[in-house]
């Protein structure tokens, strides 16, 4: 029964966690920045890295002592080592590297989306590859066909903002605070989505990929208009960006070869309504719908953790050498071909 610490601090959660071969997360902690964040109405890197800096040492070592367990009894230490914001990546894979280093374990830099691709499987032991995954978190909306550990195709990716941050920009045009996708889901529940005419940007295209950048001017044209409750124009951006997804992730779905799965992961799948509206798109392709527990699809350490197991266990692990760099951008299909108009997103 191997057992992986693993370490996550690409954006605003301080995380560590112990995650053994049997699926079984042993011990976790996550230190919360949001109160730093609050006033800005958004992450402020510089912020986050500090306070990565100052809480994670202590953080590993209560979780290590949650479990009844030191240092020597972990076999390998995992970390993010990308993407996110840099400044917090290099904490947390600088600390994983001192720790491989003095208690000689395999140090394992574990790509963040990659941590969000397979927390499905820490969940659920019965989803085999290959299964069609539509990955939305903060800075992250893409559909990707997961064929393997280290093995992702991607099918559709975003031509400008994430659908997280969407979520996110809509909460702060509406004044309804940080974090700004929960607050935008639990006004939107008040809201009748009809009152307010919102666009549905890309849907019906041929390609399957995603633009929200055109809704999130929307939303603050329709506050400018001065005519509208908050609660609907909450509502009506949140039934647009889901029609938008599932528009995109049916297209998607028309172009996978046969999936096992229709898998949704990331931060954006704890919203309710998204989860309810991928699972009717899963029954109409007669497809099994998958998604994490709601405290894995934020970011967390124990999808990190997992990720290791997972590195590890594959044939001729090789560890991460002690110099691999942190990386703010870090693809999981290097090769897929970039997308007109996408710039960086691509």
């Amino acid at each position: 029964m191997g057992l992986v610490l693993g370490i996550e601090s690409s954006c605003d959660e301080t995380a560590a966690a112990l995650v053994d071969s049997d699926r079984r997360i042993v011990a976790q902690r996550i230190a919360s920045q949001d109160e730093a964040h609050r006033p800005y109405g958004g992450v402020v890197p510089e912020i986050a890295a500090r306070a990565h800096s100052q809480r994670l040492a202590p953080l590993i070592a209560a979780t290590l002592a949650d479990a009844g367990l030191t240092l020597a009894d972990v076999d390998a230490v995992a970390a993010t080592a990308g993407p996110g914001l840099i400044g917090g990546v290099m904490v947390g894979l600088v600390t994983a590297k001192a720790l491989a280093m003095a208690a000689d374990k395999p140090l394992i830099a574990i790509n963040h989306l990659e941590g969000h691709a397979l927390s499905p499987r820490l969940a659920d032991e019965s989803l085999g590859f290959p299964y069609l995954l539509l990955l939305v978190s903060g800075g992250h909306c893409q559909v990707l066909m997961v064929e393997g550990v280290g093995a992702y195709r991607r099918l559709a990716t975003t031509i400008d903002d994430a659908l997280g941050e969407a979520f996110d920009k809509t909460a702060k045009i509406l004044g309804l605070g940080f974090p700004g996708g929960p607050a935008v889901e639990r006004i939107a529940a008040t809201g009748d989505p009809r009152k307010v005419a919102l666009p549905r940007p890309l849907f019906g295209s041929v390609e399957p990929h995603f633009s929200f950048a055109g809704l999130k001017s929307a939303v603050l044209r329709a506050r400018d208009a001065g005519s509208h409750e908050p609660a609907d124009i909450a509502a009506a951006f949140q039934q647009a960006a889901i029609d938008c997804v599932i528009d995109r992730t049916r297209r998607a779905l028309g172009r996978a070869e046969k999936p096992t799965a229709l898998v949704v992961a990331g931060g954006v799948a704890a919203n309710k309504a998204v989860r309810g509206a991928l699972e009717a798109l899963a029954g109409e392709f007669g497809l099994p719908f998958v998604a994490p527990p709601l405290p894995l699809c934020t970011d967390n350490a124990a999808m990190i953790a997992w990720a290791g197991q997972e590195r590890l266990a594959m044939p001729g692990f090789t560890p991460a050498p002690l110099d691999v760099a942190a990386r703010p951008r870090w693809p999981l299909d290097p090769d897929a071909a970039p997308v007109r108009g996408a710039g960086v997103k691509a």
